[in-house]
């Protein structure tokens, strides 16, 4: 009984290794892809300015792109070497999951139906958001009970719409949904005067109403109706990646709490005496081997782009005057919140 017990456990022993083995070798890992193609394939929003829109000379912009920016610096040394892949709505999961890009920074609000049913990931919060409603000052609609009646241009198949629905029968409203494939198409019936409220997340809502002709006509109303905490996402099963895609995002808010910018990364690098910057600087320790990077990935990726607050400010607080709320530092009054380096 004894051998036969000792046997067993060296049986299941090596099938656990076997497994892991078949498991690690079932497909390349994003990471080698990335770096054999020496540019990172990141799928971004069709135009929502302040996350990701391409600027007067063509060049991709925004808080989501940055975060695209961040991951090539640490990977590739620059993070120039990005391929932006506009995706609608329906389009940026399966473009995860079939391999069209290496990573979707999006807009795109983290539900566990979307975390364990569709095939992706979701890495780390970038942006504490939540559905809101955009209506004409002449509608004379000031709060989300005065819409009784109305019709709400949507995108279909999204979490806004089920918000929507939700929302409607909770509160006993009668909303007449005009839904659309695309945000795109849904805001352009709102613009074009097709139905009487336009409904996404609240930070869409500032961005896109800075687009139409006369913003000062158009009103945000104060209800925020859900919770919609908007992340990265990869490709599900390819755990390597999805923690350097994670740990980049930490990075930069890690580096935002220590005070640690694109103009002093370098200096900091150098002569710091603080031990939680000496290592998140790779000055001392090795965690970018834990990533599969070098020991400066984080340096890299702050000298490209900034900390969480710099990204912050450049994109969302100087161009569309959003304050940071929820997404200001824990110990400032937000709930942006990083596991620490180490």
């Amino acid at each position: 009984m004894k051998t036969n017990y000792a046997l067993s456990k060296k049986v299941a022993a090596l099938s656990l290794v076997v497994s892991a083995t078949i498991a690690s070798q079932a497909f390349a890992t994003t990471l080698e892809d990335v770096k054999k193609r020496d540019s990172l394939s990141c799928g971004v929003s069709e135009g929502v300015p302040g996350f990701s829109n391409p600027d007067s000379t063509g060049n991709w912009v925004g808080l989501d792109v940055d975060i695209c920016r961040a991951v090539a610096a640490a990977v590739l040394g620059d993070s120039t070497k990005i391929k932006f892949v506009p995706l609608s709505s329906k389009q940026k999961i399966i473009a995860v999951t079939s391999g069209q890009v290496d990573m979707t920074s999006r807009t795109t609000t983290w539900t566990m139906k979307r975390d364990t049913k569709e095939g992706v990931d979701f890495t780390a919060v970038v942006y504490y958001d939540g559905q809101g409603f955009m209506a004409r000052k002449e509608a004379n609609i000031g709060k989300a009970q005065d819409m009784d009646g109305a019709s709400v241009c949507v995108t279909t198949g999204t979490t806004t719409e089920l918000n929507l629905t939700d929302y409607a029968r909770a509160n006993n409203i009668n909303l007449e949904s005009v839904v659309f494939e695309g945000k795109k198409e849904a805001f352009n019936a709102y613009s074009s005067g097709r139905c009487d409220i336009f409904t996404t997340d609240s930070s869409q809502l500032a961005s896109l109403r800075t687009t139409l002709k006369d913003p000062q006509n158009h009103v945000i109303l104060p209800e925020i109706i859900s919770k919609e905490p908007l992340s990265p996402l990869v490709r599900h099963g390819d755990n390597q990646w999805k923690d350097l895609v994670t740990w980049v995002i930490n990075g930069v808010i890690n580096a935002e709490e220590k005070g640690v910018t694109a103009a002093n990364v370098k200096d900091l690098q150098a002569t710091s005496t603080d031990p939680v910057i000496q290592r998140m600087l790779g000055k001392t320790g090795d965690v970018g081997s834990y990533i599969g990077l070098d020991s400066d990935w984080l340096v890299k990726s702050i000298s490209a782009v900034g900390n969480y607050g710099e990204i912050y400010e450049r994109n969302l607080g100087k161009t569309l005057n959003l304050e940071r709320g929820l997404n200001e530092q824990w110990n400032k009054g937000g709930i942006l919140y990083s596991p620490p380096i180490r």
